[in-house]
């Protein structure tokens, strides 16, 4: 029972922790000159993406069962983002067709083909990488996948630079006074440090309670923490894509999910890889298939549709939920 309750708890702190490092990180991002489009393609997406990178930092940094915890959540995220994601996001379309004058999608395919593609190629490699017991090969996919990382930051923030951007600024700093005035420095500064407290707060308290639950239940905890993890730091923060595609902002909805799907192919598998033994046991390997294979619907709708009609919605859903069955029957 205690533990259920700070299992709950552990989520609130995450969940908290996102809304409030996110809104500092998207004015920082006005404040830095960055342009709206950059705000919501990139830095969006990597604040939104924060919590579930937190996880396995601190599960490695508390060792004991931090290996496979880390391993759990790093796979965890782009299998949700991948399969589950996707299904809300067309379901959205669909039930709100009435009031965005159709299911059709506007989307920036160019930009959602190439951050498809980018996470495509990046997680087939953790995946090789996965089932190869060498620590010099691990230490380089690390290092390689941060620069490749480095490398799309740069790419995409001249992108959006150039092509401007009608998103709308982000909502009040929370930490601000004067909600009609653009908040200080200071409080921007504040208000992140703030939320990433919160963060590492959820975050080792997740840790901690799927530590005690995976050795009470006699579960891997790296299955415990795949299948948790995700429905916690990653599927509160994708609601947002259901509401901007209600509202009809499609490109910042999909390019939020997108954005994330890449960062988390590359950053946290770059840590997975430099600080775990980045062996990928066999549930983890069907939940990262399952990943790739939802990237690939998604870019066979994004370049021939433009829509997520309903066999895609079923197939992401039916991916998703038959994942978890074959992972339940493994262990």
């Amino acid at each position: 029972m205690l533990d259920g309750v700070l299992l709950v708890a552990g989520f609130a702190l995450l969940v908290a922790g996102a809304l409030v490092f996110t809104n500092a990180v998207e004015w920082a991002g006005i404040r830095l000159d960055l342009g709206h489009g950059a705000v919501g393609s990139v830095l969006a997406a990597v604040a939104t993406a924060m919590p579930e990178s937190l996880v396995p930092i601190v599960a490695i940094v508390r060792g004991e069962q931090g290996g496979p915890i880390a391993i759990g959540a790093i796979i965890g995220a782009p299998f949700l983002l991948g399969t589950l994601a996707m299904a809300l996001c067309g379901a959205a379309a669909m039930f709100y067709r009435v009031r965005r004058k159709g299911s059709g999608l506007r989307l920036d395919r160019q930009a959602m083909s190439r951050d498809l593609l980018v996470f495509l190629g990046t997680l087939s490699i953790a995946i090789v990488i996965g089932n190869v017991r060498s620590r010099p090969l691990h230490v380089i996919g690390a290092v390689l996948l941060v620069a490749a990382y480095g490398a799309y930051l740069a790419t995409t923030i001249a992108r959006a630079r150039r092509q401007g951007g009608d998103e709308e600024t982000p909502g009040p700093l929370y930490f601000s006074r004067d909600k009609d005035a653009p908040p200080r420095t200071y409080q921007i500064l504040a208000q992140t440090v703030a939320g990433v407290a919160l963060l590492v707060g959820g975050a080792e308290l997740f840790v901690t309670v799927i530590e005690r639950l995976a050795h009470a239940l006699g579960i891997n905890p790296l299955v415990l923490t795949l299948l948790v993890a995700p429905l916690a730091t990653e599927l509160p923060e994708k609601i947002n894509s259901v509401l901007w595609i209600r509202q009809g902002k499609d490109t910042l909805a999909l390019g939020n999910i997108t954005g994330a799907m890449v960062f988390q192919s590359m950053l946290p598998v770059a840590v997975g890889m430099a600080f775990t033994d980045w062996h990928l046991a066999a549930p983890a390997r069907v939940a990262a298939c399952a990943a790739l294979g939802g990237a690939i619907l998604a870019v066979i709708a994004v370049r021939r549709t433009g829509r997520f009609s309903g066999p895609f919605i079923g197939c992401w859903a039916g991916l998703y939920a038959g994942t978890i069955a074959s992972i339940i029957v493994l262990i």
